[in-house]
């Protein structure tokens, strides 16, 4: 099992959403968030803050916007792959076609940079990206990401 897993409840995780634009992406993972009873304007302009700093598209298709905020209790998740991919400033020049967005609490700067640091490895691997973008299902998308197993370093 995977740090992600435990964070990402099975309402934020969306196929086939739809976004013109980056702003608009962030707004559909905000969206996600507010289901969940987090304040949608706040979450997206944690987000927005964390873009300014510089793009959080990694290459391949992929971003981890994330973001800390004020009051969160606890780590949370969302998944979203969007039907068209859009611009996201990536280093690569490419679309972004799923995101996977990131809050934390506001002092866990030891659990962001984990959590970042396994969500990279996890979108580095070519076989689970490339089934990420083919699955039709919300369920199935969550079943790929909770069956994903991080290389442990040894002791």
């Amino acid at each position: 099992m995977n740090r992600l897993s435990k964070l990402l409840p099975p309402a934020n995780v969306v196929v086939d959403g739809r976004a013109a634009d980056k702003a608009a992406a962030l707004d559909l993972a905000a969206a996600l968030f507010a289901t969940g009873g987090l304040d949608r304007a706040r979450v997206r302009a944690s987000l927005e803050d964390r873009e300014a700093l510089g793009s959080t598209g990694l290459g391949q298709g992929v971003a981890i916007p994330h973001g800390r905020l004020r009051g969160l209790r606890h780590a949370v998740a969302a998944v979203l792959r969007l039907h068209d991919a859009v611009p996201f400033d990536a280093p690569d020049g490419q679309p972004v076609g799923l995101l996977v967005a990131l809050l934390v609490p506001e002092n866990a700067r030891q659990e962001h940079l984990e959590l970042l640091s396994e969500l990279a490895q996890m979108l580095s691997d070519r076989d689970l990206r490339a089934a990420l973008m083919a699955e039709a299902s919300a369920p199935g998308l969550l079943r790929l990401i909770s069956a994903w197993a991080p290389i442990r370093p040894a002791a």
